[in-house]
């Protein structure tokens, strides 16, 4: 009774970890998917040159991995097909384990996405937080034969709902945009002053005293001190934003992007565009002609392919350079759009939602 007990509990936190992951994650797969990327990338160069025809099936991947937490999850819990559902979490956790140890010893990727951008971890804290998941799951996996061997039918038409609406909740964020956004740059958020610190950085200052190591809160004076390192002492105050940027020839333009009314017309990549709804972008472009709001084109592409394209498509407007992975944490959609008023995020739109014309003009009559 005593063993039982002790395996439910296993059970219950194992996969009330997995659903809370994965449902995380479903929220937002094209993020998970960004990551898939980042690491097949690293083992490309490292591991094997193979990992780089993985780039294109990313998405794909990163949710049948989403999914699949949710529904291991359920399944756990509930006991549906224990012995599969055991042997399923073994090998997924093995993976997830590799690479955060990967990630922490080699510091190649610094952030593994377990738990999306909800909860930020750092490599080694999700490398020891998969440790502690690979024991318990290795406790069940020894004890498979005290786990349940049957589960009612309703367990069963549970776990298969699970999978369908996972499923479906997956894809239709990425047809749209995340349910809720997690990332520095939501709606409602001022982003230059996301790009300030909350407060006063606040330092420690480790110096070395003959043999002794000495730590003072203000830079000592005494010129006898060996300075050793420099900590910082409230990291949370640190700024949300560190990395905004946008330019062209003729120099920096955030603070003109962050000044009176804006529609950003944000591309990641103008290999990966999707062409669905340029007509309809096009015809907001168009629509917002001496208005008082300003397009502006952002794209993570060189001077000659921006000008290419705004060409082709017969947009005057300002146009600009952005890191690619600032876009793609700005909006998940290729291309997207944003709506500001002085830095201010007022709205954002995955492309196959490109508003009216009006309904931009609307944010700034409130």
């Amino acid at each position: 009774m005593v063993k039982q007990g002790f395996l439910w509990v296993i059970r219950f936190l194992v996969g009330g970890l997995f659903i809370f992951s994965g449902l995380i994650k479903v929220n937002d797969p094209v993020g998970t998917s960004i990551k898939l990327e980042e690491y097949f990338d690293v083992f490309s160069n490292d591991i094997a040159g193979f990992f780089a025809y993985l780039k294109p099936f990313a998405l794909e991947l990163g949710i049948f991995l989403v999914v699949l937490e949710v529904v291991l999850g359920i399944m756990l819990i509930l006991g549906v097909r224990s012995k599969f559902t055991v042997w399923a979490l073994s090998l997924l956790i093995l993976f997830f384990t590799f690479l955060t140890f990967y990630s922490a010893y080699f510091n190649k990727v610094t952030d593994c996405g377990c738990f999306g951008d909800a909860i930020k971890l750092t490599p080694w804290e999700s490398f020891y937080k998969d440790l502690i998941l690979l024991v318990l799951i290795a406790i069940l996996f020894l004890f498979q034969a005290d786990l349940p061997r049957s589960s009612p039918r309703w367990a069963k038409i549970v776990a298969m709902s699970a999978l369908i609406l996972s499923f479906v909740l997956a894809i239709t964020a990425v047809r749209n945009l995340p349910f809720i956004d997690f990332r520095a740059y939501k709606v409602g958020v001022n982003i230059p002053r996301n790009m300030q610190p909350s407060a006063t950085l606040e330092y420690s200052y480790v110096m070395k005293k003959g043999d002794e190591l000495v730590t003072f809160d203000q830079y000592p004076s005494d010129e006898s001190l060996e300075f050793i390192e420099m900590n910082l002492k409230n990291p949370d105050a640190l700024p949300k934003i560190s990395d905004f940027a946008v330019w062209n020839d003729e120099g920096d333009f955030s603070e003109e992007v962050f000044t009176g009314n804006k529609v950003l017309i944000l591309v990641s990549s103008m290999a990966k565009i999707s062409e669905a709804n340029l007509d309809e972008i096009d015809q907001l472009v168009k629509s917002l002609s001496g208005s008082p709001v300003q397009p502006v084109f952002v794209a993570a592409a060189s001077q000659e392919e921006i000008k290419n394209f705004t060409s082709t498509r017969g947009w005057d407007v300002l146009s600009l350079q952005a890191d690619a992975t600032v876009v793609k944490t700005m909006i998940r959609s290729n291309p997207g759009i944003m709506v500001l008023k002085d830095g201010e995020v007022l709205a954002k739109y995955h492309h196959n939602n490109t508003p009216e014309a009006t309904d931009v003009l609307d944010f700034f009559m409130k």
